[in-house]
């Protein structure tokens, strides 16, 4: 059990809501968030929604001393908007851009356009390996009616998979980023689950910010009221998650968040409140941990996976169907189509114009609904990979909570003794 040398680390998340033409006041808030960023110190800043690269550029120039180590990463048509700016020297980076994201006709949402993804730097700190993460996940429209629900729920897996193949051999894990999901929403605890990351805002010994920690509040000059029915106070989508290893522990000492509006400032850094967490590092000789929790862990995992397989299901039977209309779509104008090649050939009083215009809408809808086959077609793919996937694993949290339960029966204290089932150590 013994610490030494005791250090910290500062992190800060913020989705900068930077959508050039679109987002209100865009030049001067990222002003107001360099300078916030430079005067502050932070170790390492993730940035969500700074979708231009020369929105990146200005920052990188103004915080080359306070952090002269920086990545963006570039994904979809407008990029993954996507920063990280560190005081540390970032080794190396990885991007991977989850498999659904909405639909490219969803014109008024956007978020397929957005590339959305996860970025991994791996940062040097005094000697440690840590793995940074910096993530933004599909919006939620409508929390009565939430046709995204299965995409969402598809990039927490994404998630959960990449964070936990990237991890191992990292000797801390700092996630940041706007997942666009409730404390208790599925896919956060499917997320959770799975790879073990810890909360900042439930493990901080102290928080100061917007009550119950919500990052989208109704006091924002920027935010939309209807947009937090019923949530009329505000709700908390963006987060800070840690986790340690077996050489280090870690601890949030404070988290915090901006408030709104900036003392001597018209208006606010952007829509979504920052979040700053003060991260102790403790050295261990050995974090390795033992018991009933471990039983429990794998009890949990294995109710959000069948939960999160149902919703997949549904997604799945409602990609179906949109497939299908895709193609009576085609076959309708195909028949469509015959209409004005028989009118072309065949003597009748209507003009070249008026044949042509209907032959190119029929060409149109034809066009589209191979186009939109096409799409629901990919999606069914990536929701059958992600049952499968999930099968597997409930398959395997099956065959673990069987084993530790078999290997408890005999326990003369009452608690199982958790046992492998083969030579490797399990790992959450």
């Amino acid at each position: 059990m013994a610490t030494e040398r005791p250090s910290r680390l500062r992190v800060f998340s913020l989705n900068c809501w930077g959508i050039r033409f679109f987002s209100q006041l865009c030049t001067q808030r990222y002003e107001m968030i360099g300078d916030l960023l430079g005067r502050e110190q932070h170790d390492i800043a993730l940035l969500q929604e700074v979708w231009s690269e020369r929105d990146f550029l200005f920052l990188k120039k103004k915080l080359s001393s306070s952090h002269p180590y920086t990545h963006y990463f570039k994904s979809g048509v407008i990029g993954s908007g996507l920063a990280v700016f560190s005081r540390h020297r970032i080794q190396d980076a990885l991007l991977y851009q989850y498999s659904l994201n909405g639909y490219p006709y969803m014109l008024r949402h956007g978020d397929w356009f957005g590339g959305k993804a996860v970025g991994l730097v791996i940062v040097d700190i005094s000697g440690l390996k840590a793995h940074v993460y910096v993530t933004h996940l599909h919006a939620e429209y409508s929390r009565a009616q939430d046709e995204y629900l299965p995409h969402r729920v598809v990039q927490s897996w994404e998630l959960l998979q990449f964070v936990r193949h990237t991890s191992r051999g990292a000797d801390l894990v700092v996630l940041g980023g706007d997942l666009n999901m409730h404390p208790q929403d599925l896919g956060n605890r499917l997320f959770r689950s799975h790879t073990g990351l810890r909360d900042c805002y439930t493990e901080t010994d102290t928080f100061d910010g917007c009550e119950d920690g919500h990052t989208l509040i109704a006091d924002n000059h920027f935010t939309k009221k209807q947009d937090l029915i019923p949530f009329e106070k505000g709700i908390r989508i963006d987060y800070i998650l840690m986790k340690g290893s077996q050489r280090v522990n870690m601890k949030c000492e404070s988290l915090s968040t901006t408030k709104g509006p900036v003392a001597d400032k018209p208006f606010p850094y952007s829509d979504h409140e920052a979040l700053t967490a003060e991260l102790a590092l403790l050295r261990l000789e050995d974090s390795s941990q033992h018991g009933l929790s471990d039983t429990l862990a794998v009890s949990d995992q294995m109710d959000v996976v069948t939960e999160a397989r149902a919703v997949v299901k549904e997604g799945l039977c409602q990609t179906e169907a949109l497939r299908d209309k895709a193609m009576h779509l085609m076959f309708g104008a195909l028949l469509l189509l015959l209409l004005p090649l028989a009118m072309a050939f065949l003597p009748c009083s209507c003009s070249f114009s008026t044949v042509g215009l209907l032959g190119a809408v029929c060409m149109g809808l034809l066009l589209s609904g191979a186009v939109l086959y096409l799409l629901f077609t990919t999606h069914i793919k990536v929701l059958k990979e992600t049952e499968d996937q999930m099968m597997l694993t409930s398959n395997d949290l099956q065959t673990k909570l069987t084993g530790c339960r078999l290997s408890g029966s005999s326990s003369s204290d009452g608690y199982p003794e958790l046992q492998p089932l083969s030579p490797f150590k399990w790992e959450e």
